[in-house]
């Protein structure tokens, strides 16, 4: 059978939530399967890292797709033409967006619809295209897999999607995090905040992350212990009026350290010496720094919603994620409390067992091989 697959966030040194997903699980698949040929649709001079085997064809298919009026000439006009020359058997695309121009069979990965609950978080254009297109990508599908048991139940109340046609592939855990031995934190600490111990926060500043409620919950925090530091992790993509407002309005912004993005084994390095990750996105399909977090042995405060309960179970101290007190007060209590942080060190690891790309891979494969031999 020949696949094509929709590869455009295979980007070299850039790789975010749904890249990972797609760099993981596609190079198991084509690996596992050098029976099938392998369409790999780049939007712009491909990395050679991301040609996984023989069986991979890749193909550029132009414009890059920055724009939503991109995504509607790339998707509209110029995938049906390589799917039809190139005479594909089916289209994978695991960042959930269709051609609603191909009669060949899809298989979208929608991994949450955020855009659906909070218009806001996203620039107007953005946010059109998300909420005019996903739901008929939902509907042209002949399969949907998603990415949790939260997104599954969303798809199927907001579009009347049938439950029985998506199947969820939980997100796996990249082999590099472990937990650090202790000389080792001690010395990332020591580059990183002089010494100080912090807390973490992994994930791109989009508003979703909740990063500037969390800002103002440390700030609280903070009042009582000189001693603690705040450390981000993540790419800038959009400092609004409500990251600037927290900002403007904190008093201990000198104890609060933006890394940006961060290499896989950096990011091991930083997030495995923190006392704790602080991870208050008010919505995610499944929140993969929580899944890092706990395969590290670090304790973690999650936001009491979407899918992070689902992903983190008993392993983590739970917060509202729209109430600043209620998080300052879970930093407070992981902070001071070594017992719980001793009994979450010992619980992550077993709870992110169940988390691994293999799974990942399996799971989506058996979706594509379901497409394939039944057409649904």
């Amino acid at each position: 059978m020949r696949i094509a697959v929709n590869t455009r966030l295979l980007l070299p040194g850039k790789l975010e939530g749904i890249g990972w997903f797609a760099h993981e699980s596609l190079q198991r698949i084509v690996r596992a399967h050098p029976e099938h040929e392998f369409l790999f649709l780049f939007d712009r001079p491909y990395n050679g890292r991301f040609i996984y085997g023989s069986n991979v064809t890749p193909v550029v298919v132009p414009p890059p797709t920055r724009h939503p009026l991109l995504y509607r000439i790339w998707f509209g006009w110029m995938v049906p033409n390589v799917l039809r020359r190139h005479r594909a058997d089916l289209f994978v695309s695991p960042d959930g967006f269709l051609s609603l121009r191909t009669d060949v069979p899809q298989l979208p990965v929608i991994h949450d619809l955020n855009f659906e609950h909070h218009p806001g978080d996203l620039p107007g254009a953005y946010g059109r295209y998300y909420r005019s297109f996903f739901p008929r990508f939902a509907k042209k599908a002949a399969r949907i897999v998603t990415v949790s048991d939260f997104s599954k139940q969303d798809i199927v109340a907001r579009y009347g999607i049938a439950p029985e046609r998506i199947d969820v592939v939980h997100n796996g855990i990249g082999d590099v995090f472990s937990p650090l031995p202790e000389a080792e934190q001690a010395e990332v600490r020591a580059g990183l905040t002089g010494g100080a111990p912090y807390f973490v926060c992994v994930g791109s500043l989009h508003p979703r992350k909740n990063i500037a409620r969390l800002l103002q919950a440390f700030d609280r925090f903070a009042e009582g212990h000189p001693d603690a530091r705040l450390v981000i992790v993540g790419e800038a993509f959009w400092w609004d009026d409500r990251m600037k407002a927290a900002w403007r309005t904190m008093r201990h912004t000198g104890r609060v350290l933006f890394t940006g993005r961060l290499e896989q084994q950096a990011l091991r390095r930083t997030l495995g010496s923190a006392r704790a990750l602080a991870f208050v996105s008010y919505f995610e399909g499944f929140g993969i720094p929580v899944a890092e977090a706990m395969r590290c042995a670090v304790p973690v405060i999650a936001a009491r919603a979407t899918s992070l309960p689902e992903v983190a179970g008993d392993a983590a101290v739970y917060c509202d994620p729209f109430d600043v007190a209620d998080i300052a007060r879970a930093m407070e209590r992981i902070w001071t409390d070594g017992a719980l942080r001793a009994h979450l060190a010992a619980a992550g690891p077993e709870r992110a067992a169940r988390f691994t790309w293999d799974r990942t891979a399996e799971g989506l494969w058996a979706s594509i091989e379901r497409v394939l031999s039944t057409g649904r």
